[in-house]
């Protein structure tokens, strides 16, 4: 199964939902169908290509313009080249064509105000492109899987028979293809929409784009719906077309489960097999969940602070930062607690390096933040103070460490017991403070 490298893939959607003509009827539910299925196709987690590869020609009725920009990304793209219309499909011409509507096309006259299917078609198959996926979602799109003046087969081969060529049409041919009163969207694009953001219980982690059309073929079929036709050529239903959001369901707890255990593995002292561990974690995470999924972002977490634990704090660091701006890029605020976590394991890891000073100076500014989302009680509120306290011992600053263990001690006796290891380990470090400071042994 080929699975397409986002970078070297184009998506082009063109719809049109609002027209001229009295006769062809507004079709409202275009311009958010056409929108939302942009934003599936370009999810950073589950969608194909990045927003940068995505073109949008919505209510776009300049033909050149439109040609201009199915051509470019045509040229650009080396993988995939998914290309999709949403709108009127109209018959015209002594072979009665399927022409896609445009805001200022005739009813009547498709021929010199519409886009004819088979320059549309032709621009795809011009790409370099390895796979070529054409998805019509319009009246009478069906026509383009037969043909009225020869056999089917026959007249279609001749048509699309190129390598990699696979075309997916909502309509049979001389059905209309429906929009649903109360429906947000068209019914195919909507129902292929489903598909993509709530998967299949029990398929595979993979949707090729057979399976997406056998998957609408049965349930449009279930609900009296025109049956879509699809035409494809070699290997192109083998297109690993997006993943089942319904696997990674089912593949969730048992992958938390394994990251728990793995970092129960570092804290109780053996980083370097919590590291191994989170590693295979973290490629499986990233295959199934994606990149950006909140339990990714996590195991890249303590997989770069138990490489600090496992004696390389830099690199640690290094991860560190660079997980901590994508976690403000992909979630902003929802990512907070996150990053709390991520900005502590940081400033410990830059300590345990040698650059006290900056330790110090991150958690500076941490220590009042989890004070303030957190509680001055919490936990890890306490945590951070300790961990300030211990490095400007070591900086120096030997009356601002004494002050904040003192406090720390005093929480920690109240919430936890005097006797408890943490609140034992704070004394500690107090005690040896203040023998440092007194001319005794040094920390």
């Amino acid at each position: 199964m080929h699975v397409p490298d986002p970078q070297r893939s184009r998506v082009v959607l063109i719809g049109a939902g609002a027209y001229d003509d009295e006769k062809l009827p507004n079709l409202p539910a275009v311009g958010r169908t056409v929108g939302d299925l942009a934003a599936a196709l370009t999810d950073p987690d589950y969608g194909l290509v990045p927003e940068s590869h995505c073109t949008v020609l919505m209510d776009e009725g300049d033909l050149r313009l439109i040609g201009r920009e199915l051509r470019a990304s045509a040229r650009q793209a080396g993988d995939l080249l998914l290309v999709s219309y949403t709108g009127h499909g109209l018959v015209g011409g002594r072979r009665h064509d399927l022409y896609l509507a445009l805001p200022e096309s005739e009813w009547g006259d498709p021929e010199f105000s519409s886009l004819e299917y088979d320059k549309l078609r032709n621009a795809v198959l011009d790409s370099p492109a390895a796979t070529k996926i054409i998805i019509l979602d319009c009246c009478f799109s069906g026509r383009v899987t037969t043909d009225a003046m020869a056999d089917p087969v026959t007249a279609m081969m001749g048509q699309i028979d190129v390598e990699g060529t696979y075309v997916l049409a909502s309509a049979q041919r001389d059905q209309v293809a429906l929009i649903l009163p109360g429906e947000e969207h068209t019914a195919f694009t909507g129902r292929l929409l489903r598909l993509l953001r709530e998967g299949v219980a029990d398929g595979p982690e993979l949707f090729t784009i057979e399976d997406l059309y056998l998957h609408l073929r049965v349930t449009m079929k279930a609900e009296g719906l025109s049956e879509p036709q699809k035409r494809c050529t070699r290997t192109a239903e083998l297109l690993a077309f997006a993943r089942n959001r319904a696997y990674a369901a089912t593949a969730v707890p048992l992958l938390l489960e394994r990251q728990a255990a793995a970092i129960a593995l570092g804290e109780g002292g053996d980083w370097a097999g919590a590291v191994e561990l989170l590693r295979v974690i973290l490629a499986e995470q990233t295959r199934v969940l994606g990149p950006g999924h909140p339990d990714t972002l996590r195991t890249r977490q303590f997989l770069a602070h138990g490489l600090g634990g496992a004696g390389d704090p830099l690199e640690g660091a290094a991860m560190l930062r660079e997980l901590l701006a994508e976690q403000l890029r992909r979630r902003g605020a929802e990512a907070e607690p996150d990053t709390l976590r991520t900005r502590q394991f940081l400033a410990v890891n830059l300590g345990e390096a040698g650059h006290r000073d900056e330790a110090v100076a991150l958690l500076r500014v941490l220590l009042p933040d989890r004070r303030r989302i957190l509680g001055p009680e919490d936990p890890d509120t306490l945590r951070t103070g300790h961990m300030l306290a211990r490095n400007l011992t070591l900086t120096g600053d030997l009356d601002e460490a004494s002050a904040l263990l003192r406090e720390v001690i005093a929480t920690r006796e109240r919430t936890l017991a005097p006797d408890h290891p943490h609140t034992r380990r704070a004394r500690s470090d107090l005690d040896a403070l203040l023998s440092r400071r007194s001319g005794g042994t040094d920390v």
